[in-house]
Protein backbone atom coordinates (compact mmCIF):
# COMPACT_ATOMS: atom_id res chain seq x y z
CA UNK A 1 0.00 0.00 0.00
CA UNK A 2 1.30 3.94 -0.41
CA UNK A 3 -0.18 6.32 1.21
CA UNK A 4 -0.19 10.13 -0.15
CA UNK A 5 -0.77 13.38 1.77
CA UNK A 6 -1.11 16.50 -0.52
CA UNK A 7 -0.07 20.34 0.95
CA UNK A 8 0.50 23.72 -0.52
CA UNK A 9 -3.19 24.37 -1.83
CA UNK A 10 -4.73 27.41 -1.26
CA UNK A 11 -5.92 30.76 -2.77
CA UNK A 12 -3.89 32.99 -5.29
CA UNK A 13 -4.49 35.77 -7.68
CA UNK A 14 -4.53 35.18 -10.90
CA UNK A 15 -0.75 35.36 -12.44
CA UNK A 16 0.32 33.90 -9.05
CA UNK A 17 2.13 30.87 -8.05
CA UNK A 18 1.77 28.11 -5.77
CA UNK A 19 4.30 25.03 -5.03
CA UNK A 20 2.11 21.73 -4.38
CA UNK A 21 3.90 19.20 -2.67
CA UNK A 22 2.90 15.13 -2.32
CA UNK A 23 4.41 12.96 0.80
CA UNK A 24 4.22 9.54 0.40
CA UNK A 25 4.89 6.24 2.54
CA UNK A 26 4.41 2.78 2.38
CA UNK A 27 6.38 1.65 -0.05
CA UNK A 28 9.80 2.39 -1.94
CA UNK A 29 8.91 5.59 -3.12
CA UNK A 30 11.73 5.62 -5.89
CA UNK A 31 9.78 2.83 -7.90
CA UNK A 32 6.68 4.19 -8.13
CA UNK A 33 5.97 6.08 -11.66
CA UNK A 34 4.06 9.67 -10.25
CA UNK A 35 1.13 11.82 -11.30
CA UNK A 36 -0.85 14.59 -10.70
CA UNK A 37 -4.56 15.27 -11.72
CA UNK A 38 -7.06 17.88 -11.18
CA UNK A 39 -10.75 18.17 -10.87
CA UNK A 40 -12.93 21.08 -11.06
CA UNK A 41 -16.63 21.48 -9.80
CA UNK A 42 -19.11 19.51 -12.18
CA UNK A 43 -16.00 18.54 -14.11
CA UNK A 44 -14.13 15.05 -14.46
CA UNK A 45 -10.97 14.50 -13.51
CA UNK A 46 -8.10 15.29 -15.61
CA UNK A 47 -4.65 14.71 -15.94
CA UNK A 48 -2.14 17.36 -15.54
CA UNK A 49 1.86 16.03 -15.10
CA UNK A 50 3.44 12.60 -14.64
CA UNK A 51 7.00 12.25 -13.83
CA UNK A 52 8.72 8.84 -13.77
CA UNK A 53 10.64 7.10 -11.01
CA UNK A 54 13.69 8.16 -11.50
CA UNK A 55 12.45 11.73 -12.27
CA UNK A 56 14.38 11.33 -16.00
CA UNK A 57 11.15 12.06 -18.05
CA UNK A 58 8.67 14.56 -17.17
CA UNK A 59 4.82 14.54 -19.46
CA UNK A 60 2.01 18.07 -19.27
CA UNK A 61 -1.26 18.21 -20.14
CA UNK A 62 -1.21 20.62 -22.91
CA UNK A 63 -3.06 23.19 -20.93
CA UNK A 64 -0.34 23.43 -18.37
CA UNK A 65 2.60 23.41 -20.45
CA UNK A 66 5.29 25.73 -20.08
CA UNK A 67 3.58 26.78 -17.00
CA UNK A 68 3.93 24.10 -14.57
CA UNK A 69 6.59 21.78 -13.28
CA UNK A 70 6.36 18.56 -11.77
CA UNK A 71 9.83 16.91 -9.79
CA UNK A 72 10.40 14.59 -7.18
CA UNK A 73 12.98 14.04 -4.26
CA UNK A 74 13.43 10.83 -3.76
CA UNK A 75 15.45 11.35 -1.01
CA UNK A 76 12.13 12.67 1.10
CA UNK A 77 9.39 10.66 -0.98
CA UNK A 78 7.86 13.91 -1.91
CA UNK A 79 6.43 14.79 -5.29
CA UNK A 80 5.90 18.65 -6.58
CA UNK A 81 3.99 20.85 -8.62
CA UNK A 82 5.25 24.24 -9.55
CA UNK A 83 2.52 25.98 -10.53
CA UNK A 84 3.38 29.21 -12.22
CA UNK A 85 0.98 31.79 -13.98
CA UNK A 86 -2.20 30.95 -12.53
CA UNK A 87 -5.29 31.17 -14.01
CA UNK A 88 -8.93 30.99 -12.96
CA UNK A 89 -9.26 27.99 -14.92
CA UNK A 90 -7.01 26.24 -13.15
CA UNK A 91 -9.03 26.23 -10.05
CA UNK A 92 -9.62 22.70 -9.07
CA UNK A 93 -8.87 20.14 -6.23
CA UNK A 94 -5.54 18.77 -7.29
CA UNK A 95 -4.33 14.95 -6.53
CA UNK A 96 -1.25 13.09 -6.37
CA UNK A 97 -1.38 9.32 -7.41
CA UNK A 98 1.49 6.84 -7.77
CA UNK A 99 0.91 3.73 -9.60
CA UNK A 100 3.31 0.69 -9.76
CA UNK A 101 6.06 -0.19 -12.66
CA UNK A 102 4.51 -1.68 -15.94
CA UNK A 103 0.92 -0.39 -14.98
CA UNK A 104 -1.02 2.16 -17.30
CA UNK A 105 -3.29 2.81 -13.79
CA UNK A 106 -2.78 4.85 -10.85
CA UNK A 107 -4.05 2.96 -8.13
CA UNK A 108 -3.23 4.95 -4.76
CA UNK A 109 -4.31 8.54 -4.34
CA UNK A 110 -4.08 11.09 -2.09
CA UNK A 111 -6.87 13.12 -0.78
CA UNK A 112 -6.24 16.31 -2.51
CA UNK A 113 -5.49 19.52 -1.97
CA UNK A 114 -7.84 22.88 -2.90
CA UNK A 115 -6.29 25.65 -5.31
CA UNK A 116 -8.30 28.68 -5.79
CA UNK A 117 -7.96 31.94 -8.53
CA UNK A 118 -9.16 34.78 -8.06
CA UNK A 119 -9.29 37.08 -10.90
Amino acid sequence: QVQLVESGGGLVQAGGSLTLSCAASGRTFSRLPMGWFRQAPGKEREFVAAITADGSSTYYAESVKGRFTISRDNAKNTVYLQMNSLIPKDAAVYYCAARELGSMEYHYWGQGTQVTVSS
